[in-house]
Parts: structure tokens; sequence; C-alpha cells
């Protein structure tokens, strides 16, 4: 897309299927690269991710010319794939949905920290609040019926 320019910083955010603890630390990393790689071939920069075993978080600088939910749906799918493949799990699979938020420049370190500090966060914080206090923060109605199927 000639001279067309952005900026664009999306914090992406979904959640294992049933919220089961599917992501162990023993493949975390795998995951994570394999994931990273698909963002690669689809030319976004990554940030940051960090998959914990129930959900995973991700900061993209996204291009103009690639939807949202066609990358988060390359992701989800390619993955679950992947780790059905590799033997780690073998009902793995993504809930329906995520939810993206947008940061300017300034903020991409704050978020990437946060991204990449979440077993600490999640001591203190579970997933369901967390993700509440996104939609709430950044002011996103919703119905709590049509949410992630949170157990906490």
């Amino acid at each position: 897309m000639a001279n067309t320019y952005s900026q664009l910083y999306i914090q992406i955010v979904f959640a294992v299927k049933g919220r089961q603890s599917f992501i162990k630390e023993n493949f975390r990393e795998e995951l994570q690269k394999y994931m990273s790689g698909i963002i690669s071939e689809k030319k976004q920069k990554l940030y940051a991710i960090y998959c914990m075993p129930d959900h995973t978080h991700i900061l993209v600088s996204i291009q103009p010319d690639l939807a949202i939910s066609d990358l988060v749906r390359d992701i989800k799918s390619n993955s679950s794939s992947f780790v059905k493949a590799k033997g780690f799990a073998e009902e793995f699979s993504w809930q329906t949905g995520f939810g993206a938020f947008s940061y300017a420049k300034s903020q991409s370190k704050n978020v990437v920290d946060y991204i990449l500090n979440q077993p600490e966060h999640h001591k203190r914080r579970s997933f369901k609040d967390e993700y509440i206090d996104f939609l709430e923060k950044f002011g996103i109605g919703y119905d709590e019926k049509y949410l992630f199927e949170f157990y906490d």
C-alpha cells in the first residue's frame, strides 16, 4: 500500500476453550515461537507474547491492510493444530472470540512489561478480573453471557 503510513499497537487476548490449563511450561516457549512465526509470516511485528496455562496475551503492531480478526483467526487455528500435532494436548482448542485493545507508541513498553510479567500478575489477580478490567478501562460495553468461560 504505497503512501500509507500507520502505527497501530494492539494487545490481543484470547483463552483456551473450557479455560483448562492446557498450556504447560514444558512447551510454552515452543508454542510462543510457533505463534511468533505466524505473526511474522503475516508481515506483522511482534513486541511481546506470553501464554499462560489458560490464556494468551500478544502485543503486535499491525499493518492496516490486515484485519485483526484475520490475524487472530490464523494464530488460533494454526497454533491449535500445532499443539495437537506435537502431542502436547489432544483436546486442545481456543475459545471463540478475543479481546483487542489499542495503545499509543508511548505506552508500548509498559504493555510489553505487563505481558512478560503475566505469571507474577496472576498471582494477585484472576484472568476474569483482568479481562473485565480491560473492557471497562477501554470503555467497551459487554454482556457477561458472551465473555470467555470463566471458572474462577
